[in-house]
């Protein structure tokens, strides 16, 4: 059995993380401060006699100290979430970011430097490729972003800094350090209130609609569902190769959002409408988007092994009955 901390645990994929993390006989801490996590997320597990639940900010040095003290592996997925707070709040994005992943690290650095190796898993994103124009993006491939004048990169630029550090990590202190960049996360718990595309949608069709399509829909994205996400992620922390390497986790099987729309529709009622709108009226005039973002998952195979074993379309019809279990009005 093994202690494990999950900063960010009472958030999406922190909560499922958690939930895996019991069943397969840890002990596990929790620390979140519910900025956009929830800790009903954690309802079916709150309970546990193995789950020890802090609310807090990873931005508090002596909580961090304390509880990565007590860890034998560390899952950060703590970090500001969805392309809606990112364009609303870039400091709160950067800060949060940049500066709680340095906080864990220093604190792991030093626990490495006294012999004792504490495992570390990093939640990256594919934000960091932000906007390169390969069809598919390889874990060695450019990051291209925009100019700084555009705060929609502040995100991938932070979080690229991060994977920096915890690799410099890796070669300079031999910390077992594993990066993950998560491209497209859905499933039950995610909601629409950040910017998240498919509960958005979600949520508008069984709303009445109309459905809020950005630009011309026709960007494109990979969805996958977040237990095979969450699989992935411990295969990968079990996989001695993939320590002091960065890999890329999800669906490799691309969808335009317009379509993901259509996908919607025709799960909750045909005749609902698609309404399209600017990103500017969206997310301001000086928003930018990537139009492709597909990952090579070639070296996550080779690593473990594993494919997302989700379709998209049994993703939306279990989306869409856990909503309406939410709200059986809609």
């Amino acid at each position: 059995m093994s202690h494990c901390l999950v900063t960010g645990g009472a958030g999406f994929i922190g909560s499922h993380l958690v939930e895996a993390l019991l069943a397969r006989g840890d002990q596990v801490s929790v620390v979140d401060d519910e900025s956009t996590g929830n800790v009903h997320n954690l309802d079916a597990v709150r309970d546990h006699p193995r789950l020890t639940y802090t609310k807090g900010t990873v931005a508090d040095e002596e909580l961090v100290c304390r509880m990565v003290a007590e860890a034998d592996e560390v899952y950060h997925l703590a970090a500001a979430v969805g392309v809606q707070l990112i364009a609303q709040s870039p400091i709160h994005t950067i800060e949060t970011n940049i500066y709680t992943t340095e906080l864990i690290l220093r604190q792991l650095g030093r626990l490495a430097d006294a012999g004792r190796r504490v495992k570390f898993f990093m939640a990256s994103t594919s934000e960091v490729y932000g906007k390169n124009p390969k069809a598919r993006w390889t874990e060695e491939d450019d990051q291209v972003f925009g100019p700084t004048t555009r705060p929609r990169w502040s995100y991938g630029a932070s979080k690229a800094i991060d994977e920096f550090l915890a690799l410099a990590y890796w070669r300079e202190r031999a910390l077992p350090v594993v990066v993950a960049r998560l491209f497209n996360v859905v499933g039950p718990r995610q909601t629409g209130a950040y910017g998240m595309v498919l509960p958005r949608l979600i949520d508008a069709a069984l709303r009445g609609g109309p459905l809020i399509v950005h630009d011309d829909g026709r960007q494109q994205r990979c969805f996958a569902h977040v237990s095979d996400v969450v699989a992935m992620i411990l295969a990968l922390m079990a996989c001695p190769a993939a320590v002091g390497n960065v890999t890329n986790v999800g669906s490799d099987e691309p969808i335009s959002i317009l379509d993901l729309a259509r996908r919607v529709i025709a799960a909750v009622d045909d005749s609902l409408p698609i309404q399209f709108q600017t990103y500017t009226e969206a997310y301001g005039e000086d928003f930018e988007d990537c139009r492709r973002r597909v990952p090579d998952l070639s070296k996550l195979r080779r690593l473990v092994g594993l494919r997302a074993k989700w379709s998209l379309d049994d993703i939306i019809r279990q989306l869409v009955e856990w909503r309406r279990a939410l709200n059986p009005k809609a």
